[in-house]
């Protein structure tokens, strides 16, 4: 049986266009106007870690220069990818050897996720579809009514948790793909093109939704478990008004992290949904953090080093603005990020120093966050590179762009920017709930 529950007065059907920001703090310009944020050049710095390329193999076709969520999926020993044109693929952790790969023909958009022989993915049309992760046979596919740009996620209880372009919240049996319940939220008149995927926790599913607000609903029902919101649209204009949740909330142990457009990053408690602090910082790239350290890309691709007991700023690093950064990945002592020019950046985690960089494609951006996992970084470039590295220690010899190797090369490209992060002034925190 389909439960279908309605939040607000429905849905509004106005949504920017798929180019429009795509992970810098600007809306590209369009009919020749020059771009008033243009990318950061890279300069100098003196690299005192070595980035060594492992493996890379082009194992898809990326996303073919579209704004999707395709990014890759770790379970066991394997690297689950997709692209755009519906090739579906897993890629041996250690030797970077493709194990299987299928051609479906679908319009990839949103994922994968994996769960023991499960593998789950959402298309531009509104398809959810899963697949067998050992060898990529179609197990089920379900139309919803709007496209996926978020991973659909795997739950504990055998549910698909999708959230779809228009604010809608599927639940679907993972065993046959029947649709268990929906819950539709209003839509405001202009938002961001993109939605942040659901976080499973042991006690719900948490999801953040266009307009600023997160939600934590059943997975067994869909009923709401609490509604809270982080961020209010305000604004002369619907632009101004964007206060799009797209960054995909983060939890570590009992508290979500979560950033909006426009407006805060916060601290949520998952049990009642209370705010514990706010504070103000527009972002939508995404968030790493772990019981010590909070780490955020920013609208206009600063990347912030903060307390997560309140959000107080300890550091800002400026020399990769505008360079459409992913969200960090959190390595020991390292902050990593992928840019638009097919680089990975290492930053200090204790004060944000740039102290690295290597390329890994010189043919697409990157734009999913880098994995990291037995000691190695996993960079998915929406070129469809998918590269090993490893970390070792470099002398310590101002690096540059010229001379730099080639991607694949082995050694890391030594073409690093200047960059000593800055001490912050942060706003004043905010517990109003």
């Amino acid at each position: 049986m389909v439960t279908q529950r309605t939040s607000g007065a429905g849905h509004l059907g106005m949504f920017l266009l798929a180019s429009l920001l795509s992970g810098c703090g600007m809306i590209p310009w369009l009919g020749g106007e020059k771009d008033p944020n243009p990318p950061t050049k890279l300069g100098d710095i003196v690299e005192t870690v070595g980035l060594t390329t492992l493996w890379s193999v082009r194992a898809t076709r990326g996303t073919m220069g579209r704004r999707l969520y395709l990014v890759p999926a770790l379970a066991g020993e394997r690297i689950y990818l997709a692209d755009s044109r519906g090739r579906l693929a897993a890629v041996a952790t250690d030797s970077g050897r493709v194990l299987w790969e299928r051609d479906t023909g679908l319009h990839f958009s949103g994922g994968p996720d994996v769960r023991g022989d499960r593998l789950v993915i959402g298309t531009s049309r509104g398809e959810v579809l899963a697949f067998s992760s050992a060898d990529g046979a179609e197990q089920w596919r379900t139309q919803l009514g709007s496209e996926v740009l978020s991973v659909p996620r795997l739950t504990d209880n055998a549910r698909v948790v999708v959230h779809t372009l228009d604010d809608s919240i599927y639940g679907i049996d993972a065993n046959t793909g029947a649709e268990q319940w929906r819950i539709n939220y209003p839509a405001p008149v202009l938002t961001l093109r993109g939605s942040s995927s659901p976080v499973v926790t042991p006690g719900g599913v948490i999801v953040g939704l266009s307009g600023g607000k997160l939600v934590k609903l059943d997975p067994s029902d869909g009923s709401p478990l609490w509604e809270v919101t982080i961020t209010r649209p305000s604004g002369r204009s619907e632009l101004a008004r964007i206060a799009d949740i797209d960054a995909d909330p983060l939890v570590i142990g009992t508290i979500a992290f979560v950033g909006s457009y426009n407006g805060d990053l916060a601290a949520v408690d998952i049990t009642t949904g209370t705010v514990l602090w706010r504070r103000e910082l527009s972002a939508h790239a995404g968030l790493a953090a772990d019981q010590s350290d909070l780490f955020i890309t920013d609208s206009s691709d600063q990347v912030w080093g903060a307390a997560p007991s309140d959000g107080a700023g300890r550091w800002r690093q400026e020399a990769l603005r505008y360079r459409q950064l992913t969200a960090p990945a959190l390595l020991p002592n390292l902050v990593a990020v992928g840019d638009l020019d097919g680089y990975v950046h290492l930053l200090a985690r204790s004060d944000g120093r740039l102290v690295g960089r290597t390329r890994i494609t010189g043919k697409g951006a990157i734009t999913a966050r880098p994995l990291v996992a037995g000691g190695r970084l996993y960079v998915y470039a929406d070129d469809g590179t998918l590269a090993a590295l490893s970390l070792g220690s470099a002398s310590p010899t101002r690096s540059g762009l010229r001379g730099a190797p080639p991607a694949g090369a082995g050694a890391a490209a030594r073409d690093v920017d200047t960059g000593t992060a800055q001490p912050t002034d942060v706003p004043p925190m905010d517990t109003t709930p």
